[in-house]
Order: structure tokens, then C-alpha cells, then sequence
């Protein structure tokens, strides 16, 4: 495989990778509503915006390298 394929199906592995991550987040944002303590919901805020911020970045970044290869 050349060199400009594996850079193109780890990109779009990257880009799977990356809506996972972001659909992980957007359920912890989502069980905000289900958390009865204060340091709970903050807790899940903090970590469903850390995914959510990964996840929507390495969406981002796929799709600039895709750009840019094609």
C-alpha cells in the first residue's frame, strides 16, 4: 500500500474513532438530568465536555487531512 492510501484509511478511522467519542460525551451531557448530587452533575459535565471536545476535534482534524489528500 502506498503511502497516501494508509494516510487516507487512518484518517477515516480517525473520523469513526472521533464520532464515537463525541456520541459518548453527548450521553454523559445527557445523563446530567439523572444525576441527583451537585459533584455528580459537574463531574459529568466536565467529563462529557472533555469528550465531546475530543471527539468533535479529531472529527475536525480528519477532515482537514482529507482535504488536504484529495
Amino acid at each position: 500500500m502506498d503511502e497516501k492510501s494508509e494516510k487516507i484509511k487512518n484518517t477515516k478511522i480517525n473520523r469513526v474513532l472521533g464520532m464515537f467519542i463525541l456520541f459518548f460525551g453527548i450521553i454523559i451531557f445527557i445523563s446530567i438530568a439523572f444525576t441527583e448530587t451537585f459533584i455528580g452533575q459537574m463531574t459529568n459535565l466536565v467529563a462529557g465536555a472533555l469528550l465531546f471536545v475530543i471527539g468533535a476535534g479529531m472529527i475536525y482534524q480528519s477532515m482537514r487531512t482529507m482535504k488536504k489528500l484529495q
